[in-house]
């Protein structure tokens, strides 16, 4: 069967069927290239095995940036609890579609923003494609921007059932550098295991320093910080010329 076949086939029956990091789903038959890229173990493989390095059935998972849904996937069956943020409403339609089709108890979504404050704020692809990985609010391109809702990380847990969490993935395509002073507070008081992606090719060049370096200020409260091989590396790599000029992710912990 060619690929073409395959994918009508998929659309007929409404998913597809994935292993993927050694977990079964059922996932959306609108991605296929992509979950065939995370089948095969192409698609952030480290990012697989820094979520099942923290977390266990006793922890609570949160995903700012869940986009359509793998690593909500698999933090399903190896956390507790698991709480996700998409505001795109094209992605966040194929993140509900790939959390109902595997009937997923332990997770709950939500399609706003986490930022600064509240607002509504747009936000947009720079690739110009709806509900593609690279939505962000640094983003307003004509015809394909959205208007979403964004809430403070406090107002936000004023309203959940879930206070603690344990272990937080932010992978927001750089709304990073808005949304990480606003949490300092929180982080300083509870400390969770934090997975941070960077995204500083996305800024102006001239921008890029003290971006990064506000970041650092912010998570110099934690003692220790890995990249995403775990190995254990200087905070102020933040700031070195490989960080300001790819996109590059890390751990914070105590």
């Amino acid at each position: 069967m060619n690929d073409k076949a395959q994918q009508e086939s998929y659309l007929i029956q409404g998913f597809m069927d994935a292993e993927i990091a050694g977990y079964q789903y059922k996932v959306d038959p609108y991605h296929v290239d992509f979950w065939n890229k995370a089948i095969a173990g192409t698609w952030e493989p480290n990012t697989y095995k820094i979520l099942s390095h923290f977390l266990d059935k006793d922890k609570n998972y949160c995903d700012i940036g869940g986009w359509i849904g793998p690593t909500v996937l698999h933090a399903s069956q190896v956390a507790k609890q698991v709480i996700c943020f998409e505001p795109d409403p094209t992605a966040y339609r194929y993140l509900r579609w790939n959390i109902d089709l595997n009937k997923l108890k332990n997770v709950t979504s939500y399609s706003f923003a986490l930022a600064e404050k509240m607002s509504i704020s747009r936000m947009a692809s720079h690739r110009g494609k709806p509900g593609d990985s690279m939505t962000s609010l640094l983003f307003d391109n004509e015809g394909s921007g959205v208007d979403v809702l964004t809430l403070q990380w406090e107002q936000f847990l004023e309203m959940s059932p879930v206070k603690e969490i344990d272990v937080m993935k932010i992978d927001i395509e750089g709304g990073e550098y808005q949304l990480m002073p606003s949490l300092k507070n929180y982080l300083q008081a509870n400390k969770p295991v934090l997975y941070l992606s960077t995204h500083a090719p996305l800024l102006e060049k001239e921008q890029r320093k003290a971006k990064m370096q506000g970041l650092i200020d912010v998570l110099s409260l934690y003692k220790t910080c890995l990249d995403d091989n775990l190995q254990p590396i200087d905070i102020n790599t933040l700031v070195s010329d490989d960080a300001l000029d790819h996109f590059r992710s890390y751990v914070f912990m105590d």
